[in-house]
């Protein structure tokens, strides 16, 4: 399972890099994307997952630490906000500008 986790953290961190290099905006966004997911779940991955056991503690129990589960929500709700303020942006250079290239040679 250890396994299967990280090849996901690594394979979403690949894919996020790989498409913020790319010269227009959208691959840009979908990296930007693809690496929060990959933060995301390195984070949750992080906090060691408990099966079947209570997210409060109890007496003479195992608990389900909170924590990183309430990081990930707090980190999913900042990662769909600079998104949306990203496409504004990106939708305002296009109408700008009348091309999503990223790079800054002047050329469309």
């Amino acid at each position: 399972m250890e396994l299967l986790v990280a090849s996901a953290i690594g394979l979403l961190t690949a894919v996020g890099i790989y498409l913020m290099l790319r010269l227009r905006t959208f691959p840009v966004i979908l990296g930007l994307t693809f690496l929060s997911y990959a933060v995301n779940v390195f984070i949750f991955a992080a906090g060691r997952l408990a099966v079947n056991q209570p997210p409060i503690i109890a007496k003479g129990a195992t608990y389900a630490d909170p924590l990183p589960q309430a990081l990930v929500l707090t980190a999913i709700v900042i990662s769909f906000g600079m998104t949306a303020v990203i496409v504004i942006m990106s939708l305002g250079g296009y109408l700008e500008s009348g091309h999503d290239k990223v790079d800054m040679d002047g050329k469309p």
